[in-house]
């Protein structure tokens, strides 16, 4: 039987996340009404794509138009593991569809490894944040990719009003897509803009904040798991794992020393 996993998780612009393994399957002619964001991690696939066939293997990104027609099956008799995002047109505009059709695979590491990092952020509960500024990018470099034009800098105050609307909503968190319409700023152009100003990502200042609040509370003596929910951590866990990385020591360590 395949190995089969997907789910649908609650990032704006990612409708579906699909890792399969397949020894003989074979897809029939078909088509989506989405961007098919694809990896292989062993073996090889050949696919045909508006009739012309092509090959997707490691480490290559390869990336399939909406209501574009293709078929797909294993290059050898070893099967194949595929990781595939499915993203929506507000992501990807289909005005890239051509030029998608002519050029569907990308020999770039850097975009690999993006699209290595947002599988694991999509991987990790309550870290929707992290996943759409990697998907922002991750868009951004296709677009370079595909000739796409250009998007113009925002204004040098870019950066700083993003960091006010974070220092905001620390607790219930922002996704990148509303600080964008907020700010009237293309997604990925927000991500580098912030990092370049202050030396990180928006979801990686965002936890910090988050680990802020947590230590003011631990040493109020507020259980951990209380601490967890009132700033904006998903679980107890989720504190854990980010306290654990910024601080060097467990909440629960931390609260006792």
């Amino acid at each position: 039987m395949p190995a089969v996993r997907a789910w649908a998780p609650p990032v704006p612009g990612i409708v579906e996340v699909f890792h399969a393994e397949f020894t003989d399957h074979a897809y029939p002619e078909h088509a989506h009404d989405t961007w098919t964001l694809l990896v292989v991690d062993e073996g090889a696939i050949r696919y045909d794509l508006d009739r012309h066939e092509h090959g997707a293997l490691r480490p290559a990104v390869t990336l399939l138009p909406p209501h574009v027609a293709h078929t797909g099956r294993s290059a050898t008799d070893h099967g194949f593991r595929k990781r595939v995002l499915y993203v929506d047109t507000e992501v990807l505009d289909e005005s890239l569809t051509s030029a998608s059709v002519d050029a569907p695979s990308f020999d770039d590491d850097l975009l690999r490894t993006r699209v290595d990092q947002l599988h694991r952020a999509l991987d990790a509960r309550g870290a929707a944040l992290e996943a759409e500024s990697r998907l922002a990018l991750i868009a951004d470099r296709i677009r370079r990719h595909l000739r796409a034009p250009a998007v113009e800098p925002a204004p040098d105050r870019l950066a700083a009003n993003l960091r006010d609307l974070l220092d905001a909503r620390t607790v219930p968190g922002l996704a990148l897509r509303d600080a964008a319409a907020l700010l009237h700023a293309h997604p990925s152009h927000l991500v580098r803009c912030f990092t370049s100003a202050f030396g990180l990502p928006p979801h990686r200042y965002l936890t910090g904040r988050r680990v802020e609040a947590a230590r003011r509370r631990l040493l109020d003596g507020e259980p951990p798991a209380d601490v967890a929910v009132a700033v904006g951590f998903h679980d107890q866990a989720h504190l854990h794992r980010h306290f654990t990385r910024l601080v060097g020591t467990t909440p629960g360590r931390y609260a006792r020393g």
